[in-house]
C-alpha cells in the first residue's frame, strides 16, 4: 500500500472532526506517545516495567541499543560500535517486538543488520523505555519474546511557552564528540518540537591498548507537531531523518559507506467518547532506509571487490477501540497492518580465481533480497476484568494473516523451492492474573502463546554472510512460524520503613518457555558445503529468572543488586540455543540530593560454556568491571557529569559479541570491549 494512501486513510476522521461544531475554549491535551504502561500498577500489562534513567547514564550511548545496557535481563549483540541489537532473555532481532511510540517501526535494509531499528532515532529523544517481558499482550503486534516500546519525548506534557536544551559530551577512549539541541513551543491549541544531533566516534582501544575498528559519524534531526482539534481530539505528525557515514564494523565482512533513513508518522486520538465507547485511536507510519556497504578497505578486496546497495520500506497502521461493559470490564479491540519490503543488489568485481589473477576482472551482479515483501494483517481483542478490588484478569486473543512473496528470485534460489505467494494463518493469545495485596505489593502469574513468522533473512536471503561464522546462508520460504508457550510467575513491590533504611524495592520472577519450530540454520546436506540453510528445530526450551533489590537508606543513599540467568536447550541437536547470555550480576551503590548524585557499579559476568557449535559459537570467559559516575547540578537548569567506565582497564569481551571478520591484523576471535574510558557531559535547559 502506497504512503499517500496511508495519509488519506488517516486524514478522513480528522477532516470530519474539523468540520463539526465550534471548538471548545477549554482544550485538554490528549497524550499519543505513551500507550503501554499507565500510572496505576494494577492496570499495567503483566510483567511490565519502565526504564527511564537516561539522564543518569552520563555516557552518551552510541545508539538507542546502548540504553539497554544496564537494564536487568538485557544484553547487547555487538558487531561493532554502531551495529548493536538488544537481546532480552536470549531473544533478539525480530523475536523482540521493538517499536517507537506504540507502533512505529523502521526495519533494517542491510542483511547483516548494520542498521538495526535502534539506529534510526537519537537516544536523546527517548524519554523512557517500556517493556513487556513476554508474549503477555496482543495489542502491539505479533509478539514472540516480548514488547519494547521506545517512548519519545512529548512536548505537550511540558510547560507552555518556548523551551529547549543544548548539550555536549566527550569520551576519551575513541575521542568521541556528541552534540545535540532540542527546541519546543507549547500552547493550549498546538505544540511544535524539534531536535538535532551529531556524533563523531573514532576507533576505540581495548584494555590491552589494541585499536578496534569502530569509527562512525551520524547526524539526525526530528520534528513533531501536535494540534488539539477540539476537546479530547488530537492529531500529531512526526518526521525524522538520520544519516550515518563511514561506519566501520569489526565483526562484519563489509563496512557502511552511508545509511540514510526517513520516518514519517501521523496519529489521531479521540478520548471520552461515551459511556461504553471510551476512546478511538489511529496510528500510521512509513519509513525508508537506503544503505550502501562495501569491502573496498578490507583484505578480501584484493580478490573480489563488492558493493551492496540495498533499501527497505516499512509501512504500518493501527486502529484501536477501547470500550467497556462496566467499570470492572474493559476491552481493547483493534486492527493492525505491517508491510516490510526490501530490494537491492550486490555488485562483485572478481579479480582472482583459484588464487590466480584474472586477465580481465569479471563483474557479477546478484540480487540480495530478490525483491521480496512480507505483509502482516492482525486482528485482536484484549480484555481486562478487575474483580474484587485487588484482582485483575487479563485475556487476549490475536489472529495474524501473513502474506509473503519473492518477485525477483535468482535462478539458483528458484531451483531449490517451488516459489509462490504464501499465506499463513497464525493464532496467539495470553491469560494472566495479577493480585494487589496493597498499593505496594503485587503478585503476577501469566501464560502467553507468542507466534513469530520467519523474517525476510530466514525466508529469502541467498548465499550471504549473515551469521557469526564464515558460512554463507540461504533462506527457506517454507519455514513454519516459531511458537513460544511461555509461563511466568513473580512478585514485585516496595516497603516503606521508619528506621535507618527508608524503603526496600524488590522484583523477582521465574519463567519457562517451550519453543516449537524454533528457527535456526544448519549446514547444507552437501558434505563439502560452506553454506547453511535455515530450518525449523522441533524441540527446544528456555528457562530463567531475574531478581532485583534496592535499599534506600539515610535519606540520600542506596544499594542495589540485579541478577539474571537464562538456560536454553536445542533438544534436536543436543546443544544450547545460540546467543544465550551468561549469568550476570550488577551491584551498585550511590547517593543523590538536590545538587549532587553519584554511583559506583560492579559488574560480574560469568563464563558461558553452554554454546551452540552449529551456530559457530565458542565458549567465553567470565569477567568483572567497575564503573563510576558523578553528577552536579550547580543551578536549576544546568547539569554536569563525569564518569569512568571500566576503570581498571579490563580486557574482555561479551559472549554475544561477534568475532572479527575480514579484518587485517585480526584473527577470528570475539571483538573486545572498550578499555578505560572517561567521559564528560554538560547540559543546559531553558
Amino acid at each position: 500500500m502506497k504512503p499517500i494512501l496511508w495519509i488519506s486513510l488517516c486524514a478522513a476522521p480528522f477532516m470530519a472532526i474539523a468540520q463539526e461544531e465550534q471548538q471548545s475554549d477549554s482544550l485538554k491535551t490528549t497524550i499519543l506517545n505513551e500507550i503501554i504502561i499507565k500510572g496505576y500498577k494494577l492496570e499495567n500489562p503483566t510483567f511490565s516495567k519502565i526504564s527511564n534513567n537516561y539522564d543518569e547514564k552520563i555516557v552518551q550511548p552510541k545508539n538507542v541499543a546502548g540504553l539497554f545496557n544496564d537494564i536487568n535481563g538485557f544484553s547487547l549483540v555487538k558487531r561493532g560500535a554502531y551495529a548493536m541489537d538488544p537481546s532480552f532473555r536470549g531473544a533478539q532481532y525480530e523475536q523482540l517486538n521493538i517499536q517507537y511510540d506504540g507502533s512505529i517501526k523502521a526495519m533494517h535494509a542491510c542483511p547483516n543488520r548494520m542498521d538495526p531499528i535502534t539506529s534510526h532515532i537519537a537516544p536523546e529523544d527517548i524519554e523512557k523505555i517500556e517493556i513487556i517481558k513476554g508474549p503477555y499482550s496482543v495489542r502491539y503486534g505479533a509478539t514472540f519474546g516480548g514488547v519494547i516500546n521506545l517512548v519519545t519525548r512529548n512536548p505537550a506534557q511540558g510547560p507552555h511557552g518556548f523551551h529547549g536544551s543544548v548539550a555536549s559530551g566527550y569520551e576519551t577512549n575513541g575521542s568521541a564528540y556528541v552534540g545535540m539541541a532540542q527546541l519546543q513551543y507549547v500552547n493550549q491549541k498546538y505544540d511544535v518540537s524539534g531536535n538535532i544531533g551529531y556524533r563523531n566516534y573514532d576507533n576505540y582501544k581495548d584494555g590491552d591498548g589494541t585499536e578496534i575498528p569502530s569509527a562512525f559519524k551520524s547526524t539526525d534531526y526530528g520534528i513533531k507537531v501536535g494540534y488539539n482539534l477540539r476537546k479530547d481530539h488530537r492529531i500529531q505528525a512526526g518526521w525524522r531523518q538520520a544519516f550515518g557515514r563511514d561506519m566501520l564494523h569489526a565483526g562484519l565482512p563489509m563496512d557502511t559507506d552511508f545509511d540514510n533513513s526517513s520516518i514519517a508518522s501521523l496519529d489521531y486520538k479521540w478520548e471520552n467518547i461515551g459511556q461504553i465507547i471510551q476512546q478511538f485511536q489511529v496510528k500510521t507510519y512509513y519509513s525508508y532506509v537506503d544503505h550502501l556497504m562495501t569491502n573496498f578497505d578490507r583484505p578480501s578486496a584484493k580478490m573480489t571487490e563488492s558493493s551492496s546497495l540495498v533499501e527497505s520500506h516499512t509501512a504500518g497502521i493501527k486502529a484501536e477501540l477501547e470500550w467497556k461493559t462496566s467499570d470492572q470490564l474493559r476491552f481493547y479491540s483493534g486492527l493492525d497492518f505491517l508491510h516490510i519490503g526490501r530490494d537491492g543488489d550486490r555488485t562483485s568485481l572478481i579479480k582472482m580465481k583459484d588464487g590466480k589473477p584474472l586477465p580481465t576482472p569479471v563483474t557479477k551482479i546478484t540480487s540480495i533480497w530478490q525483491d521480496s515483501y512480507i505483509d502482516d494483517w492482525g486482528l485482536y481483542t484484549e480484555g481486562k476484568w478487575t474483580f474484587a478490588p485487588s484482582y485483575l484478569l487479563n485475556i487476549g486473543l490475536r489472529y495474524d494473516q501473513v502474506i509473503s512473496d519473492i518477485r525477483k528470485p535468482e535462478p539458483d534460489f528458484a531451483a531449490l523451492y517451488a516459489l509462490d505467494k504464501r499465506t499463513e494463518h497464525l493464532f496467539s493469545g495470553t491469560l494472566s492474573l495479577k493480585k494487589a495485596f496493597s498499593d505496594r505489593l503485587f503478585f503476577e502469574i501469566a501464560y502467553g502463546r507468542g507466534v513469530r513468522s520467519a523474517n525476510m533473512i530466514e525466508r529469502f536471503i541467498n548465499k550471504f554472510n549473515v551469521g557469526q561464522d564464515s558460512y554463507t546462508y540461504t533462506g527457506n520460504p517454507d519455514l513454519k512460524a516459531e511458537i513460544n508457550n511461555q509461563f511466568e510467575i513473580g512478585i514485585n513491590g516496595y516497603e516503606k520503613l521508619n528506621g535507618f533504611i527508608n524503603t526496600i524495592h524488590f522484583d523477582a520472577s521465574v519463567y519457562y518457555a517451550d519453543l516449537d519450530h524454533y528457527i535456526s540454520a544448519v549446514l547444507s546436506p552437501d558434505n563439502n558445503s560452506t553454506n547453511k540453510v535455515f530450518t525449523n528445530i522441533k524441540n527446544a526450551y528456555k528457562t530463567g529468572a531475574e531478581v532485583s533489590a534496592k535499599f534506600d537508606f539515610a535519606t540520600y543513599y542506596f544499594i542495589k543488586t540485579d541478577f539474571s540467568y537464562v538456560y536454553a536447550r536445542n533438544k534436536d541437536l543436543d546443544e544450547s540455543l545460540p546467543l544465550i547470555p551468561p549469568f550476570s550480576t550488577r551491584i551498585s551503590a550511590g547517593f543523590e540530593n538536590s545538587k549532587f548524585w553519584g554511583n559506583i557499579q560492579y559488574n560480574i559476568i560469568a563464563k558461558q560454556d553452554e554454546i551452540a557449535p552449529s551456530f559457530g559459537e565458542v565458549s567465553t570467559k567470565g569477567y568483572q568491571t567497575m564503573d563510576l559516575r558523578l553528577g552536579y547540578r550547580p543551578k536549576e537548569n544546568w547539569s554536569l557529569g563525569l564518569s569512568g567506565l571500566n576503570i581498571f582497564d579490563k580486557t574482555y569481551h561479551n559472549h554475544l559479541n561477534f568475532a572479527f571478520r575480514n579484518q587485517a591484523g585480526f584473527a577470528s576471535v570475539p571483538i573486545n570491549e572498550q578499555g578505560r574510558n572517561f567521559t564528560m557531559f554538560i547540559q543546559y535547559k531553558f
